[in-house]
Parts: C-alpha cells; sequence; structure tokens
C-alpha cells in the first residue's frame, strides 16, 4: 500500500471504447491524463460477440452483427487514436466477449493503472433494459475508473 502522501501513478491506462459520444468525452480526458503523467493508453474496443438472445443485435444473423460490431470496434478505436495527443504512446486492440468481462480481464492482466470512460447516466427503464458496462466495470475492477457522464440532452 502507497503512502496517503504519495502521488498516484498512472503509467497505464485503459480507454474502453465503441464509438459513442461518452466515448469521446472519456477520450478527451484520457488525453490529458496521457500528456500529464506521460502515460501509455490502452485503447480497447470489444467485439460483442453474444448471440442474439443474449445482446442487442436487433434479430441480425450472428455473421452479420459480429461484422457490424467489428467495424464499429475498428471505426472507434481509429477516432479515438484520432483524438489523443500526437507524442502519447497508444496501442490499440481489439477483443471478442462480452465487454464488460473482456475490459476487467484487460485490467488484471495488463496492470492498468486507471481505467478512463464514458457512460451516458441512463436511468430508469432505459439502464434497466440497456443496462451498464460502465457500471459492472466500476463494482468489479481492481484498478481505479473515472467516468465521465454525457449529460442527457
Amino acid at each position: 500500500m502507497t503512502d496517503a502522501a504519495d502521488p498516484p501513478s498512472y503509467d497505464t491506462l485503459l480507454l474502453p471504447v465503441e464509438g459513442s459520444a461518452a466515448a469521446t468525452a472519456a477520450t478527451t480526458h484520457a488525453a490529458k491524463l496521457a500528456t500529464t503523467y506521460d502515460a501509455t493508453v490502452h485503447v480497447l474496443s470489444v467485439v460483442d460477440t453474444r448471440n442474439r438472445f443474449e445482446s442487442p443485435s436487433s434479430g441480425l444473423a450472428p455473421e452479420a452483427w459480429e461484422e457490424s460490431q467489428r467495424e464499429q470496434a475498428t471505426e472507434a478505436i481509429d477516432a479515438a487514436v484520432a483524438a489523443l495527443p500526437d507524442a502519447a504512446d497508444v496501442e490499440t486492440s481489439i477483443e471478442e466477449g462480452r465487454p464488460e468481462t473482456v475490459i476487467l480481464e484487460w485490467v488484471d492482466d495488463h496492470a492498468v493503472d486507471l481505467v478512463v470512460m464514458g457512460t451516458h447516466g441512463r436511468t430508469g427503464i432505459d439502464h434497466y433494459l440497456i443496462g451498464s458496462v460502465t457500471e459492472a466495470v466500476v463494482r468489479k475492477s481492481a484498478a481505479p475508473v473515472l467516468t465521465i457522464r454525457l449529460e442527457d440532452g
């Protein structure tokens, strides 16, 4: 355990992205942290490979769903990398699986110091129906999680 007077060390940041405005807002914060702490930013996007009964696939065939998820993941990573400082050390990865599970495993496997991720700020029935990857990561992550809330409206 570190002394309370020791400043935190954020050498390894994890930035999970999926192409939303909330992820864009989180990227802005990760860029500032990367500059301040000279940190490596791991930009991660997850292809949701759950079957159509477990995921929000809108009834698409599994192959079409996964292909659209891969395209979205690639676009999300490209946008995040473009928004990060040119001098930042950036590593990218596209993984497959249930997003919150992959993110939590990534934290454990890569000695992440801080996760920076967006949240949509959904409440009520929207939150119940859609769920929250960010909420699951906040509850279970071994590393601190900085959440950037995207205000509704």
